[in-house]
């Protein structure tokens, strides 16, 4: 800077300089904001007083005094915790989430690629899934598979027995399974022939670069993942027995007692969500289909890949660095919307915090934990999935 600017800019009036004039702003900004919060807080807290409302998270350690129809991985009564019960609403939520975004990512990359088919029934058929369900509101169809599709099933006197399992106005009641302490020799077997398929997958993908020759990672991967822990089920039973037994369901006055429970709700949700969210998933996965240039399809058909091969080996690889951003706000959307749970009774972390806020008055509290669950899950989903995009992405050579 020259002299003769830098005189021009001592002489500029401290008002008009732009530096201390977005400062100044900033600051009062700062401090309006402050203030709002501080007088917001100040009159919540006033009318809790008033209201002899106790404000803190005490009540989580109080008994909570009802039941839940579904709890997983924990043993809860009614005389257990406002805490545990809000962490069965939390688990319940998670395993809806974790399996409807399975469910949907499998559907949706089906009727995405069936969107492309050649076949126009196949095509036309996907077509119509997509628009079908993507417009008509999840609510209502959570109310459809619920009201209409459900709960007309006949009672549990009447059940429908498939292969030993029964299904009824109630629920889907299944063997539940028992298991001994030499089952988790089979659960290691399990993890082992993971890490091996990993293991055998990293060194397939460097013996490929190298020397160009392809090798069955597939079926390697199949006979660890499955064939070992067989294996081993069978090596433990003949030595020290059977490690798993089962828990049949046996009808009893007018219910089923004993098995496994999934209650209706549950799997109306699943179905709901799982369906509806795959209608958008399946547009995604036709987009980022059709995003890859038509010369690579040509090059892999040119090579002699099958067309098999060539989804599989070309497309999808480069289609999913246009799948996984869109993907993840599918996920997130899933996820959020489980909340909508609410409208049939399943028990999830919407429906028992609302039912632990009416019977405390703690409403401030339950809100919060609501928003700081689904503000965690959401960050928690992001993050992953753009670690994901990030191990996909095109590495130039």
């Amino acid at each position: 800077m020259s002299a003769a600017s830098e005189h021009a800019e001592a002489k500029v009036p401290l008002w008009n300089n732009p530096r201390v004039r977005a400062l100044v702003s900033q600051t009062l900004l700062i401090a309006v904001l402050a203030w709002a919060f501080w007088t917001i807080f100040q009159n919540t807290v006033h009318n809790l007083e008033q209201r002899k409302i106790a404000s803190g998270f005490g009540f989580l350690s109080t008994t909570a005094g009802f039941g839940i129809n579904q709890v997983l991985f924990l043993e809860y009564t009614e005389a257990s915790s406002y805490g545990k019960a809000f962490l069965a609403g939390l688990l319940n939520t998670l395993v809806l989430s974790f399996i409807g975004i399975i469910f949907a990512t499998i559907l949706g990359f089906i009727i995405g690629i069936m969107r492309l088919s050649h076949n126009w029934v196949i095509s036309k058929l996907a077509a119509g899934y997509v628009e079908f369900f993507r417009n008509i509101p999840l609510l209502l169809q959570i109310f459809v598979w619920y009201n209409v599709v459900l709960k007309p099933l006949p009672g549990p006197r009447q059940s429908l027995e498939v292969a030993g399992v029964f299904i009824n106005n109630r629920g889907v009641y299944s063997p539940k399974p028992l298991f001994t302490d030499a089952w988790w020799f089979v659960v290691f077997a399990f993890i082992a022939g993971l890490i091996g398929t990993w293991a055998v997958a990293r060194w397939a993908r460097k013996r490929q670069m190298e020397t160009g020759q392809p090798f069955p990672v597939g079926w390697t991967a199949l006979g660890l993942i499955i064939g070992l822990p067989l294996a081993t089920y069978f090596i433990v039973s003949l030595v020290a027995g059977n490690p798993v037994h089962f828990d049949y369901p046996e009808l009893k006055g007018f219910n089923y007692r004993g098995g496994m429970r999934i209650i209706p709700e549950f799997v109306a949700m699943l179905l709901a969500l799982s369906i509806y969210t795959a209608a958008f998933i399946g547009e995604i996965v036709r987009a980022g289909i059709q995003a890859v240039s038509h010369g690579q399809t040509e090059a892999a058909l040119a090579l002699g890949l099958t067309r098999g091969q060539m989804l599989r080996l070309v497309v999808i690889p480069q289609a999913m660095r246009v799948i996984i951003p869109p993907l993840t706000s599918q996920y997130l959307n899933l996820t959020k919307n489980s909340s909508l749970a609410v409208a049939i009774a399943y028990p999830d972390l919407v429906a028992v915090g609302g039912t632990i806020l009416n019977q405390t008055g703690q409403a401030i509290e339950i809100i919060g934990l609501w928003m700081l669950i689904y503000l965690s899950l959401s960050l928690a989903t992001s993050a992953f999935m753009n670690w994901y995009n990030a191990k996909m992405r095109l590495v130039e050579r």
